[in-house]
């Protein structure tokens, strides 16, 4: 759609019947909804004094720093609303996978996961979101492009609001854009495993048992061979995990490194795990 994309969830399946010779079986089929699910735009603009810029005698270099800084800010803006995006209370935003699994009385609440946190602020999730056509995947609206895209206008003459005879700069222009969104065609796909007590997470024995939480979470999928598979963590609950780990991996557990690219990578059971910062550690109690 010009707007986001429109997603097909079977909501039933069909009915089917045993027979005996020569007996007739009823037709049936699915039934299906349909789900409208918005694309957002998230949008930065880079504009410097020209003699700023010059000024260090490296224009190129100078810019380059100040790109990758952008990039970085939309990076974590994205990763922000993938989680906590509420087109409720901005609009402008799609919905995240914290407003779709907020409810422990919901539809979907066999997949959150309570972890027993009390303290009503401080609470933590890790996520685990099989990734696929079938069950959760990225979009971006029809006729635009997918991913980041940067335009670099140069040099321009900045106009204030004065109009003729107004006031004039000369400055560096850039434009930094990304159309997304997030569409959950299989809810069943994903696992909250929310409540974790980040108060509890400066001791081992005090923390929750995050290894026995993401055993519960793997086994919430109905289907593990759909998709690809990621854990999702902030560095506080991915270093109590890798405490745990050790003594988990002590006594012949799943959970180890692997060696990828030269950089060693936590997976658990085969799932790999991804940190994100932008998972806060100020969550609500759900409930």
């Amino acid at each position: 759609m010009p707007t986001g994309h429109r997603v097909t969830i079977r909501t039933g399946l069909p009915t089917a019947y045993f027979r005996q010779y020569n007996q007739a079986v009823a037709t049936s089929k699915s039934v299906t909804t349909q789900v409208d699910e918005q694309a957002s735009l998230l949008e930065a603009w880079f504009e410097v004094d020209a003699d700023e810029v010059e000024l260090n005698g490296n224009a190129q270099s100078y810019r380059y720093s100040e790109g990758m800084a952008f990039l970085e800010a939309l990076n974590q803006q994205q990763a922000s609303t993938m989680f906590y995006g509420n087109a409720n209370t901005s609009p402008a935003q799609y919905p995240g996978l914290a407003t779709r699994y907020s409810s422990l009385e919901a539809g979907n609440s066999q997949n959150i996961i309570n972890a027993l946190g009390t303290t009503s602020s401080n609470q933590n999730s890790i996520w685990l979101v099989y990734w696929s056509d079938q069950s959760v995947f990225g979009i971006f609206p029809k006729g635009t492009k997918a991913g980041l895209i940067h335009k670099d206008f140069g040099l321009q003459v900045i106009q204030g609001t004065d109009g003729i005879g107004g006031n004039r700069l000369e400055a560096y222009q850039e434009k930094w854009s990304w159309k997304a969104g997030l569409a959950v065609k299989d809810w069943r796909y994903v696992v909250r495993i929310a409540n974790i007590d980040t108060t509890n997470l400066i001791g081992i024995t005090a923390a929750a048992d995050l290894v026995t939480y993401m055993i519960k979470a793997k086994h919430r999928i109905p289907i593990s061979k759909l998709g690809r598979p990621a854990f999702y963590m902030n560095r506080t609950v991915y270093e109590m995990l890798d405490i745990q780990r050790r003594f988990d991996v002590q006594q012949g557990g799943q959970l180890k490194y692997e060696v990828v690219d030269g950089e060693e990578n936590m997976s658990f059971r085969g799932i790999p795990l991804r940190r994100c910062d932008q998972l806060l550690l100020t969550e609500s109690v759900v409930s």
